[in-house]
């Protein structure tokens, strides 16, 4: 029997795999499927079908020892690779700021790690790890629940959530062929290590093979597959149509004016957000903006709107667009994971997409989104070391998105003056950069969109002969 497990972490695991059409041609090519549910078991209601089955897994909850042997072995991976401008922000911006116990602790395995980072010293601390929860009652769990059901090929669509490494342990001990899928195009250059060595990858392109090749030595050439993302796949599904008439009556918007979307980040990183934000709205309302124009916000899905309440006091002529996603469980050491899209905000992000004039990110993934609907992207990095803004504009020298940057395929606003100037020559000129964005699309997916669920279920299928 042909059955396999996939693992999902979090809602946005949720979104790409579930949502999508994953779950249905993963079906038609394997006798029987069990979904391995870091999310409550509530969250699969709309699954009706004998061959699916839904397991939520126990919480794990990671132990001092543990975690002293994965901060080894992450820091030592960051070390390793700081000559890249993200694995070294990472490294100073997590450098401990008191002397608190574990601070001493963790600034010791900074001044180790600098000295002791080649590639077996890393799998040494990784086997540390493992053997330090191989008798936790979870990982006893997990593996119980293995030999129980066994799946011939357990596919994990995340590849870091460390507390899912003890159910990658579980199939290690059971002998379970593996593989996960990289889940975003920063993963590689900028993150720490992954959650464990997996038998197989599935990649979003050929530049991120050669990445994961780079930084994994030990992986094979012929063990990573490229399969694109169904990141993006619900953007060509029918079941997330809509018109321009819903989108245009929906959020209240003026037929006679063009659309400019500030897409937010989560506070941890956006915090400079309403300083954008309220630049781009006084430049609306005192006439700077060369064309009739409206301003529709679409914050975090990782958060509510709250911090943005005084923008929306001051300025009450701005759209929001707040993410309907839902909270399943509180109480959990990454609560943002556990909040799930519905499927209305699916279907008006790909709205907003499609109806758009011009977006507005800091350096995020979204910028990606809108250049698959061929709409101009602006940029914001207003911060630096010296001005007394969080420091934003550090991410241009990050290397998935320096890529970006050299590819001319968005334009980077340092200043409310730039950002005013770009904004009006992007109204104006909106195909400038036509053949700019599509070059960044065949870079950073190196698959068609249509077709994403099904190319990934027979890539499993194939791996599971």
């Amino acid at each position: 029997m042909k059955k396999l497990g996939v693992v999902i972490t979090d809602g946005v695991g949720f979104r790409n795999f579930v949502m999508s059409d994953f779950i249905a041609e993963a079906l038609k090519q394997f006798d029987k499927i069990v979904v391995y549910s870091g999310l409550p078991e509530s969250c699969y209601q709309n699954f009706d079908n004998p061959k699916l089955e839904i397991k939520e897994l126990a919480v794990y909850k990671e132990g001092k020892i543990t975690w002293a042997f994965r901060k080894w072995k992450e820091l030592a991976h960051l070390q390793k690779h700081k000559a890249f401008y993200g694995m070294n922000d990472n490294l100073v911006s997590s450098y401990p700021k008191n002397n608190s116990i574990r601070a001493m602790f963790l600034k010791g395995l900074y001044f180790f790690t600098k000295y002791v980072n080649t590639n077996s010293s890393i799998l040494i601390a990784e086997k540390l790890q493992f053997l330090s929860f191989s008798r936790n009652k979870i990982t006893k769990e997990y593996i119980e629940i293995l030999k129980k059901d066994k799946p011939s090929h357990l596919f994990f669509t995340h590849q870091r959530p460390p507390y899912l490494a003890p159910f990658l342990y579980g199939a290690i001990r059971s002998k379970i062929p593996t593989s996960t899928f990289i889940f975003s195009w920063d993963n590689l250059a900028s993150k720490g290590r992954m959650l464990g060595a997996f038998d197989n990858f599935l990649v979003w392109s050929q530049l991120m093979k050669e990445e994961l090749l780079y930084f994994y030595p030990n992986v094979k050439n012929e063990n990573v597959k490229i399969v694109g993302t169904p990141q993006f796949e619900p953007y060509v599904l029918d079941k997330y149509k809509s018109t321009k008439e819903n989108f245009i009556a929906k959020f209240g918007l003026d037929t006679n004016k063009k659309i400019i979307c500030y897409s937010c980040a989560d506070v941890s990183i956006g915090q400079n957000d309403p300083i954008i934000i309220k630049s781009i709205a006084e430049a609306i309302k005192n006439g700077k903006i060369q064309f009739p124009v409206q301003l529709l916000v679409r914050t975090s899905p990782a958060e509510d709107d709250s911090r943005f309440k005084m923008i929306r006091d001051e300025f009450p002529e701005i759209i929001w667009n707040v993410p309907k996603w839902i909270l399943t469980r509180e109480n959990h050491q990454e609560s943002w994971s556990q909040r799930i899209p519905s499927e209305e905000d699916i279907i008006d992000l790909r709205s907003l997409l499609e109806n758009v004039d011009l977006n507005i990110n800091m350096c995020s993934t979204m910028s990606l989104d809108f250049m698959l609907f061929d709409k101009p992207v602006i940029n914001t990095v207003f911060g630096n070391l010296k001005n007394g803004l969080y420091n934003d504009q550090r991410f241009l020298e990050y290397d998935h998105y320096k890529k970006v940057v050299d590819s001319k395929s968005v334009d980077i606003a340092k200043d409310r003056v730039q950002l005013i100037e770009q904004i009006n020559h992007a109204l104006k000129y909106s195909n400038e950069k036509e053949i700019e964005r599509k070059e960044m699309i065949k870079l950073q997916i190196s698959k068609d969109l249509l077709g994403t669920s099904k190319r990934i279920a027979g890539t499993l299928s194939a791996l599971n002969d």
